[in-house]
Formats: C-alpha cells, structure tokens, sequence
C-alpha cells in the first residue's frame, strides 16, 4: 500500500487543493493531508477549523484522511509511514519554493521523495491568501471553494463567526 502526504496550511483549502487531492486519490492506496498547526503566516482560522474544513472538503473521496501536525514536515511523513509527499505547483515561484523545501527535505530525509502534480489551468492563479483577501473585500469566491468554506470565510472575514 502507498501512503502519501500532501502537506499544507490549508487556510482555507481552495478548489485547486482539492484538485490535487483527487487526481493523487487515482494514483495512491491512501492520502494523509497534514494540516499545519502552526505558521509564519496569518492565518484566519484556527486548526481545528481548518482540519474540519478539510474534512468536510474530502469527505467523499474514501482513501483520504485529515490530520493535523506540527514540526517538521519530514517527521509527520514517517510517522504515517508515507515514502511520498505531494505537492501541487501553479507557476515559477512555486517550483524555486518548492524545490528549495524538496533538497532540504532530502537532506532530511533522504528516503523521501517528492511528486508535484501541475495546477490545472483554471487554478493557476489560486492561492489561500488571495482568496482571503477577494473575500475581505466582498469579492465572490463561490466557485474558487467549496460552499462550506466559501461560508466559513465570509462569516470569518465579516466578524459575524
């Protein structure tokens, strides 16, 4: 059985993460998504919110479970067992950032690889923390997530949570 993890803040999870959770859901046995507790980002929601968004995001797709994790992301990959972390990559500063993470980690953990599934099209442009901000300004992002997260971070940005 292959395991993976698929590492990330996920605050909040984008239609483009849940892209990249179904596609690698056809090519492995079983898909961790670690959900990073802790960032040197501004993050909206707490972890706990943000691992039941997930949850709620994935629940239909059967081999994947929801974790929330902190440290290094090279330990949360052994301590499941996974000897592949995914990631997905929009554009050229996600591959300088992603590959100066993935020779690190290798440095790390040198029996852990590292497979990027390129962004579909319409997601090149996504990111959480766009998404917050077109959602602080009452921009629409029905289609960007899915409607439970679309909802949180209205409710979240507006003070009304």
């Amino acid at each position: 059985m292959t395991i993976v993890v698929y590492p990330g803040t996920f605050d909040p999870i984008t239609n483009g993460h849940l892209d990249i959770v179904r596609r690698a859901a056809r090519l492995f046995d079983r898909i961790v998504i670690g959900v990073y507790e802790k960032s040197n980002k501004h993050l909206v929601f707490t972890t706990e919110e943000r691992v039941e968004l997930v949850r709620l995001a994935v629940a239909s797709i059967p081999n994947v479970e929801v974790k929330s994790f902190s440290g290094l992301t090279v330990d949360f990959a052994r301590k499941e067992k996974a000897p592949v972390m995914i990631r997905g990559l929009r554009m050229n500063a996600d591959f300088e950032k992603e590959f100066e993470m993935a020779m690190m980690n290798r440095k790390l953990a040198p029996d852990l690889d590292l497979l990027c599934l390129m962004a579909r099209q319409e997601y090149q442009f996504l990111s959480s923390s766009l998404l917050k901000e077109v959602a602080r300004l009452g921009g629409n992002i029905s289609d960007l997530v899915p409607e439970h997260v679309a909802e949180a971070l209205r409710k979240k940005v507006h003070g009304t949570m």
